[in-house]
């Protein structure tokens, strides 16, 4: 077996370039990968558009990092920035719309990532519809397939990392589209758009 390692005082950019690699046969071979590369491993997807009712306008935000924490009553995890314009608005509500946009948005998903609601109207810019929620401030994406309420449920772990845990409090789907490809963001700009489905027998729920 060949197996050869950096040594650990690397720095990252070192590390891409220093030849890392464990090979047990040329069907199994592993090079090594930067650690700052291993979230376009793991991030969940799909991408979603995050929405807050805010003093002057309404405001769109463009999230990946979330994830699924229970299943009823729907509770969700989402990491903000605290950089972000929206965090302060969904801080000072309490409350937010997940929208799920299919791949067919993908210009102004990446769009409304790409410009601060701070001196922007997204909806505006993006030509994006508003729709008044049923539960909450916060407006839905009428041209979004999937749109989830929120409220806050829990703040202890934003301080430490703006980890908002909120609780779906009403669901809404557009019955019209059946197969929606949703985008899967890889890092730097790179875009999976989810494929086939399979079905197994799983005792999952």
């Amino acid at each position: 077996m060949k197996y050869m390692v950096s040594p650990h005082i690397l720095s990252e950019n070192q590390q891409d370039s220093f030849t890392d690699t464990i090979s047990y046969g040329s069907s199994m071979a592993r090079r090594s990968l930067s650690l700052g590369k291993v979230y376009g491993l793991l991030e969940p997807g799909p991408v979603v558009l995050l929405t807050t009712a805010g003093s002057e306008r309404p405001n769109i935000m463009t999230m990946s990092w979330h994830t699924m924490l229970e299943f009823e009553p729907p509770i969700v995890g989402c990491i903000i920035s605290d950089h972000n314009y929206s965090f302060n608005l969904l801080d000072a509500s309490g409350e937010c719309v997940i929208n799920i946009p299919a791949a067919e948005m993908a210009e102004k998903v990446v769009g409304c990532g790409n410009t601060s609601g701070a001196d922007t109207d997204k909806f505006a810019a993006f030509r994006l519809t508003p729709l008044p929620a049923a539960l909450v401030g916060a407006p839905l994406i009428a041209e979004c397939h999937a749109n989830l309420e929120c409220r806050i449920t829990d703040r202890q772990m934003v301080p430490s990392y703006n980890l908002f845990i909120l609780e779906v409090v009403k669901a809404w789907i557009d019955p019209a589209v059946k197969q929606p490809r949703t985008l899967h963001h890889r890092g730097y700009g790179n875009f999976m758009v989810s494929g086939e489905t399979i079905r197994l027998r799983s005792k999952m729920k």
